[in-house]
């Protein structure tokens, strides 16, 4: 069978597999295969199924092939598949029940990443969203709001979504944002990811990590200092330390060498040989039946509160909730893109109404099957980095998390596997650290805002905090450099919203 090199006609988006740089910068195209014969139906390698999945995801037009988008698909969820057992972890000190709390942080996945996939036709995941899940479960402590009433604040703040998505009003603001900064946001994501990925693996740690209690705390207040320095380098010498230098430098290699399934294939690697070596613990049990018994629904589901939210004193909770996933979604959108080529030559999502639109949707349904908001996830760069580029891999990730639903016994164990899949995080982050190359760097009120993006959102670990750091910053620079007729009405708009949520919302 002949190759070439080919992007097809008509078609914004690059091909399926990592960008190597080309002459001039420009992306190098990979080798793929010429399409079948046509004729007959049932060419060589194509059946009646993939013919009618490729003309409903336009996975050809895109460059792409229905291997891939399932490769794609299965990294994804392998990448995130941590929600799972996290979520839950985390909602409990809410007062949220495990059991069904993991059943409805699955189905929620199931719901918003099967709608990203059918409706918007983009193969990105969508669930309930770290951070959120954290201010839903502790920064709400301190007001006294039941669980049920926190559940209200998701419904709300979707419905909120929803509205303005309808109106155009997401999607406006979205394209107001100049290319610069939506580069910065891909670059910050990046970071960010591999920041997680090196704490989880333990490959950093914080500075406390192995100090007495007493050491850091305040003899008068009683209360703990921060410490001098925030992380340190973790324990190289630890075995599962060496597991996760060694798994990040094989996916690196096989990245460079171009394999399909190189961070899927890296992660299995390095799970399997953590398991020979006896890291990890075997499973309680495989199979469980969901809906029914201690994972039944019905504790959580439809036991929100709305009236009890609709209350002036809920404000700041709203509006906090409000702005971190709308800037999340924004941020993790351009993210991806970014990392996919999937931006056009302005740097905007295209059709960027869909996803954003799913986005509302789930967040709706976050509150309703009793979960925290839920949102476009940043892993799922990990399957846009294995060529994924149309909904068939976000179809594939969201079946796979719903066949997890039988085999929830397995993911407490899952988790242990750390050293696994935290390289995948920080090779994604190098592959997205790419798009501070497209930042304009020459114009000093391009970059400032930019910079303050990523380093806001990598040191305060809080997406939403660089992004709304860098939409506060972007107008305030250029009207000091008298460049105020380069802003648009949405700039000026999103810089008042993000002063809103720092004056008035409860940032953290």
């Amino acid at each position: 069978m002949r190759w070439e090199r080919r992007r097809p006609a008509g078609s914004s988006f690059p091909s399926p597999v990592r960008e190597g740089a080309g002459a001039g910068g420009t992306p190098a195209l990979p080798l793929i295969p010429p399409p079948p014969l046509a004729g007959g139906g049932r060419g060589r390698g194509t059946t009646n199924a993939s013919s009618l999945l490729d003309r409903l995801f336009n996975v050809r037009e895109r460059g792409s092939s229905i291997r891939v988008e399932v490769l794609g698909g299965a990294t994804t969820f392998v990448t995130m598949a941590y929600i799972i057992v996290v979520n839950p972890a985390i909602l409990k000190f809410a007062g949220i029940p495990v059991e069904p709390s993991t059943v409805a942080t699955i189905l929620t996945a199931v719901f918003g990443t099967l709608l990203m996939g059918l409706l918007a036709n983009r193969p990105i995941a969508v669930a309930p969203y770290m951070g959120e899940n954290a201010f839903i479960a502790f920064g709400l402590a301190a007001m006294g709001v039941t669980w049920q009433q926190r559940l209200g604040t998701v419904f709300v703040s979707g419905l909120a979504f929803l509205v303005i998505t309808v109106l155009g009003l997401r999607a406006w603001l979205a394209n107001s944002i100049s290319s610069s900064m939506k580069h910065s946001f891909g670059a910050g994501i990046g970071l960010f990811l591999a920041f997680i990925g090196l704490y989880e693996t333990g490959i950093v740690t914080s500075f406390v990590a192995g100090m007495p209690a007493a050491a850091l705390l305040d003899k008068h207040s009683g209360l703990l200092l921060a410490p001098d320095v925030p992380v340190k380098l973790g324990n190289i010498r630890d075995p599962q330390v060496l597991l996760a230098i060694f798994g990040f430098l094989l996916i690196s290699a096989l990245l460079y060498r171009r394999v399909r399934g190189a961070i899927l294939i890296g992660m299995v690697i390095t799970a399997i040989a953590g398991g020979l070596l006896g890291f990890g613990q075997a499973p309680q049990g495989v199979l469980a039946v969901p809906f029914v018994g201690e994972y039944s629904l019905a504790p959580l589901a439809l036991k929100l509160d709305i009236a009890g939210v609709l209350k002036v004193s809920f404000l700041p909770v709203l509006l906090t909730l409000f702005l971190m996933s709308f800037l999340d979604t924004l941020g993790t959108l351009v993210g991806v893109g970014s990392a996919g080529g999937m931006l056009d030559e302005r740097g905007n999502f295209p059709q960027i109404e869909r996803p954003m639109l799913v986005d509302a949707l789930a967040c709706v349904f976050s509150g309703l099957v009793g979960t925290s908001t839920s949102g476009a996830y940043i892993e799922s760069a990990t399957g846009i980095r294995e060529g994924a580029r149309t909904g068939l891999a976000a179809v594939i990730t969201a079946l796979l998390f719903a066949c997890s639903l039988f085999f929830l016994p397995l993911f407490g164990s899952l988790q242990q596997f750390r050293f696994a899949y935290g390289p995948a995080l920080i090779a994604v982050g190098v592959l997205m650290i790419a798009s501070l190359r497209k930042i304009d760097a020459e114009d000093f009120t391009e970059l400032v805002p930019a910079f303050t993006t990523v380093v806001m959102m990598l040191f305060t670990y809080n997406i939403a905090n660089g992004l709304t750091a860098g939409l506060v910053v972007y107008p305030i620079v250029k009207l000091a450099a008298g460049r105020g007729r380069e802003l648009s009405a949405g700039n000026v708009v999103l810089a008042l919203l993000c002063l809103v949520y720092y004056a008035f919302g409860l940032p953290h």
